[in-house]
């Protein structure tokens, strides 16, 4: 079966139109956290049924969901567990462990921070410890594995490695944040069937926002880095462009994706000083640059007929979903009343899962913030990325895995 994703990546376009497709890697389909499809006006009032959930361990990877399959990325006790559920009834059809000694510089959870990508029968996962294993989807074989640390300097920054692997054609991309050779590695593209170096480039540490396919002739891979973004062709690794942007602050980080706002445009936006930022292709040209418009802290907003959705601010000052006109580079509305979380689009309406473990439905409209219900689906404060696929959602928190579905039949 041809992979869902790598179609994606070669036609972004068709990502609206798979009303029922897979999610198979961060942020769904094309990265973008929009798939086309219809959501009620209301959830029960019990809260949507529960189809299935598990006990998981510790670790921010968000589940994916491919040929029927829900993988699951998370650490028990010194081991990093990578599991296939039947993405219908919960049941486990393989575990694949290794082991893992990575602490965390802050004291905070040590368990893998990126999300699974899955494509052509594989299975690609990136630890907090820069271990890089390529597992066979069917059978949770190990096909290949890379350590990140030992081959490519890969720092451990302030929370770990936490790329989640972008598939594009025949390699697998993360950014390591280090060098071999005496040449530089900030990026690195593995071949996806034996796990050789195709490209090395990039001269940057690593940040926490994942790379993304900017399609067209050449395909193109933009990632923001821990002092740059960066825009490389996909084939080569050879550098398109690059912009300096970060914070002036040491103690700091970008981790929200870049959103691709029409016109070749995009908006990268973070806290500590970052503000929002529209940039142009091919060159990376800055449009704009405000503050106080959309700081993203580390969840990236969706865009929905021009206007873009997500949470404005860091959890200190109070987190707010706001709405913007990315055009206008103006404020829509503020829904002070949701809670920090993170945020997917389907058809016209919008799935916040709150840190609070909280499921909101929102309609997605610039007008107000049309909050249509809410319901509790989880216990524990989490910031994992959820799934979305055939009218299920797929949350998690640092206990447990839950599918509910919010769809009927």
């Amino acid at each position: 079966m041809k992979s869902i994703l790598a179609i994606l990546c070669a036609f972004p376009a068709l990502a609206g139109i798979l009303v029922g497709a897979d999610w198979p890697q961060f942020m769904g389909p094309d990265r973008s956290g929009v798939v086309s499809g219809s959501l009620p006006d209301q959830l029960p009032v019990a809260g949507p049924p529960v189809v299935w959930e598990r006990e998981l361990g510790s670790g921010f990877a968000g589940p994916v969901i491919a040929d029927g399959k829900t993988i699951l990325f998370h650490r028990k006790g010194d081991e990093v567990v990578v599991e296939a559920c039947d993405a219908s009834a919960g049941v486990m059809l393989w575990q694949f462990t290794y082991l893992t000694d990575y602490v965390d510089s802050f004291g905070f959870d040590n368990g893998p921070r990126g999300t699974p990508a899955v494509a052509d029968g594989r299975v690609f996962v990136h630890g907090a410890e820069g271990m890089l294993h390529a597992i066979d989807l069917e059978s949770g074989k190990l096909l290949w594995k890379v350590d990140t640390v030992a081959d490519f300097k890969s720092g451990q920054g302030f929370f770990g490695r936490a790329c989640s692997p972008l598939v594009v054609k025949d390699r697998v991309i993360i950014t390591p944040g280090g060098s071999k050779d005496g040449k530089p590695a900030g990026m690195v593209a593995f071949d996806v069937k034996d796990g050789h170096v195709v490209w090395q480039s990039v001269e940057d540490e690593a940040g926490y926002s994942s790379p993304i396919t900017v399609p067209g002739s050449p395909d193109r891979v933009m990632c923001w880095m821990r002092n740059k973004l960066w825009l490389v062709d996909a084939a080569s690794g050879e550098m398109v462009a690059s912009l300096p942007l970060r914070s002036s602050m040491d103690a700091s980080v970008n981790a929200a994706q870049p959103v691709a706002c029409g016109e070749d445009r995009y908006l990268i936006s973070a806290g500590y000083g970052v503000g929002a930022n529209m940039v142009q292709l091919p060159g990376l040209e800055l449009l704009w640059q405000k503050q106080d418009l959309f700081d993203s802290h580390y969840s990236t907003g969706v865009l929905h007929e021009g206007h873009l959705y997500g949470f404005e601010g860091r959890q200190e000052q109070g987190q707010t979903l706001r709405c913007i006109d990315v055009e206008k580079g103006t404020v829509d509305w503020d829904g002070e009343a949701v809670p920090g979380g993170t945020i997917i689009s389907v058809g016209d309406k919008l799935l916040a899962v709150t840190e609070q473990g909280e499921l909101w439905l929102i309609r997605a409209t610039p007008e107000k913030c049309d909050i249509l219900s809410t319901a509790q689906i989880l216990r524990s404060g989490h910031r994992s990325f959820p799934a979305y696929a055939n009218g299920i959602l797929y949350a998690r928190d640092g206990r447990k895995v839950v599918a509910v579905k919010v769809v009927g039949d």
